[in-house]
């Protein structure tokens, strides 16, 4: 076994990559096989150096003790390794992430000015301090050829491409799951193309040129789309798309047919399927259809402020407009102008199948238009799951990522409009239709409950438009069926089945189990809020002194993975919050019929689903890094269930 030179733990001075400068670090780890020492220097940068480029702290005290000799004070001549592009005395060492004024004297206290460095034949010296921080390069040490600029350290920036595709560089310091924030200090190739003779000083020998340039072109294939057919296909594949795409609608016809009847036992399954003509209005299409021409009139409005997403695989970023809660507020005046008028608001509740089967039709043709333009966009407008070749698959999915008419963008207006409006439309006119068929002067408190959990939910996120421009149904998938139908359909009438409920079978509770309830949905929305806020509040400024107290990963992407706070306490404590919230919307309904607790069971599947592909996708994305963040937040969803 080889002996060790420097014991872990010990304080050693480290050579800095590529150049002559030695700073104090700390020894991590010592792998044995390559005798190469990973240490840790004062601002937080871990690396791997060789034993040859550690010494002791005692060798460069011994240096200092001697150097007063040298010293232009107790001498005629002038000290040679003095200029700031020679880099400080080892007895003089500034401290990483600092540089030296090249205006400036130096004597043993000061640096000399540019007019008083003297003349020389040798090579460009080329120093710096630590990390993205600034230093000089000194082409011959002359007044006349000083040039000052910026470097990201050639070594650090390689280190960290080989973090997103073999290993992690470094012990946490400073976590996210898509929570993150860019690093936004220079690359080396924009400082490169801002100062074109940093290529004439590479610190790199040949071999190392050639294999940074094959990391890159690794990380290009990475940051583009895949060319050609898509291989990872989910739902159960391009049967599973084929079979949802039926199943889907007559789930959701078959659960309005069972609440709408009286008797809602297992012995009642299936339930009396009306004439087909019955299941077609065109009076109810046509108010289908001005609703959703009437949220996108609001959409269009030049009202709220303009929000950036993300950046596409082509580099650009699109432009949303965010007032969605503005739609809330005129859509509300609107309803509350039709009761003024004494409209009759309850046409919804006595023609409810003949509104699921119009928005059913609606979101069926536009998911046709969907696909069928998305045969014109090019490679990089579609989704990286939905150009499979298939055309069940891809027209479930949905193929292209943003389709856009004009500035229009369809589905960003589908996610959070029509449909999530509407669902609190309909559970207001079920809280009138309870009036009516019960006889009722005011609505029950089961009622009361559900209107207004779920009205909180659709203002929270309505408030919070901006937070959904991140997730990954605006940045991964395509726009095909799934989410229209899901946005037009599902959303409205399945997630009012606990208001529709109550109509026929209503529930009366006490006040201490309503409190209890309350309770319930108060801590589950403080998660979800709190977990959420947190998030964006760190993608907005991860810099911002409340966050302080907040620990993360740096991966290989320039983002951060937080590790506390909320998302230290499960990966995704969002979706903890979401189905605690769903639990306290069902329990108003009693337990007389598992029908109210269909949400709660269809919610818990879909987050499960979703949090594997959250999975897969910043594995994939994060590498190493991911699995490290997997280490420290071990649950996740639920606390002690993984």
């Amino acid at each position: 076994m080889s002996r060790r030179k420097f014991a872990v733990g010990e304080l050693v001075m480290g050579r800095w990559p590529g150049s002559s400068l030695y700073y104090e670090v700390k020894v991590v780890s010592l792998d044995a096989s390559s005798h190469h020492y990973t240490v840790k220097y004062k601002d937080g940068t871990t690396l791997e150096l060789k034993e040859s480029d550690l010494k002791a702290i005692s060798t460069f005290k011994n240096k200092k003790k001697g150097s007063a000799s040298n010293s232009p004070s107790r001498s005629g001549s002038r000290s040679r390794s003095r200029s700031p592009g020679r880099g400080p005395s080892p007895g003089r060492r500034p401290s990483p992430g600092t540089r030296r004024s090249p205006g400036r004297r130096r004597s043993p206290d000061k640096s000399r000015s540019p007019d008083e460095i003297p003349a020389s034949d040798e090579p460009a010296i080329l120093s710096y301090s630590s990390p993205y921080q600034s230093g000089y390069i000194v082409k011959d040490v002359t007044k006349e050829d000083i040039l000052e600029m910026n470097l990201t350290p050639l070594k650090v920036r390689e280190k960290l491409r080989e973090n997103s595709i073999s290993r992690y560089n470094g012990e946490p310091e400073n976590t996210e799951d898509d929570m993150s924030q860019k690093n936004t200090r220079p690359t080396y190739d924009q400082e490169a193309e801002r100062n074109p003779v940093l290529l004439q000083y590479s610190l790199r020998p040949r071999k190392e040129e050639i294999k940074t340039k094959e990391l890159e072109q690794r990380e290009e294939k990475y940051l583009e789309k895949p060319t050609g057919n898509t291989k990872d296909l989910e739902f159960g594949g391009k049967l599973g798309a084929f079979f949802l795409t039926l199943i889907l609608p007559a789930t959701v016809f078959s659960l309005l047919l069972m609440v709408g009847q009286k008797d809602v036992s297992i012995m009642a399954f299936p339930p009396a399927i009306p004439a087909v003509e019955t299941l077609w209005d065109l009076n109810v299409f046509g108010i289908c259809l001005l609703w959703v021409l009437f949220q996108a009139m609001i959409y269009l409005l030049p009202v709220g402020k303009v929000a950036d997403g993300v950046p596409l695989s082509n580099g650009r970023r699109l432009k949303y407009r965010i007032n969605g809660f503005h739609a809330f507020l005129l859509s509300s005046a609107a309803i509350a102008v039709a009761l003024y008028f004494k409209i009759n608001l309850l046409y919804v509740y006595d023609h409810f199948l003949q509104f699921a089967v119009s928005a059913t039709i609606i979101s069926l043709l536009l998911s046709i238009y969907l696909y069928i333009r998305s045969q014109k966009k090019a490679e990089d407008e579609l989704s990286l799951g939905g150009n499979s070749g298939n055309v069940f698959y891809d027209f479930f999915i949905g193929r292209e990522l943003n389709p856009r008419i004009g500035t229009f963008d369809l589905k960003y207006f589908c996610e959070l409009r029509p449909g999530l409006i509407g669902w609190v439309l309909i559970n207001l006119v079920m809280l009138f239709a309870e009036m009516k068929v019960n006889e009722r002067d005011v609505p029950s408190v089961s009622m009361i409950l559900v209107n207004s959990f779920q009205l909180l939910y659709v203002v929270d996120a309505l408030w919070n438009e901006e937070a959904i421009l991140t997730t990954m149904d605006i940045v991964h998938d395509g726009f095909g069926f799934m989410l229209a139908f899901g946005d037009l359909v599902w959303v409205p009438f399945v997630y009012s089945l606990q208001a529709f409920y109550l109509v026929n079978h209503p529930n009366e509770i006490s006040w201490p189990v309503a409190t209890a309830v309350v309770a319930l949905n108060t801590f589950g929305y403080a998660v979800f809020r709190g977990a959420n806020s947190q998030k964006n509040a760190f993608r907005r400024n991860p810099h911002d002194p409340k966050l302080a107290n907040l620990k993360t990963i740096p991966t290989a992407t320039g983002k951060c993975l937080l590790v506390t706070g909320w998302w230290g306490f499960v990966r995704h404590p969002n979706y903890l919050g979401d189905i605690i919230m769903a639990l306290a919307w069902s329990l108003p309904c009693g337990f007389n019929h598992i029908l109210p607790y269909f949400y709660v069971m269809y919610f818990i599947c879909l987050l499960v689903h979703r949090e594997a592909r959250d999975e897969r996708q910043c594995k994939k994305k994060y590498g190493v890094a991911w699995e490290k963040y997997c280490q420290r937040v071990r649950y996740r969803i639920v606390p002690y269930l993984y």
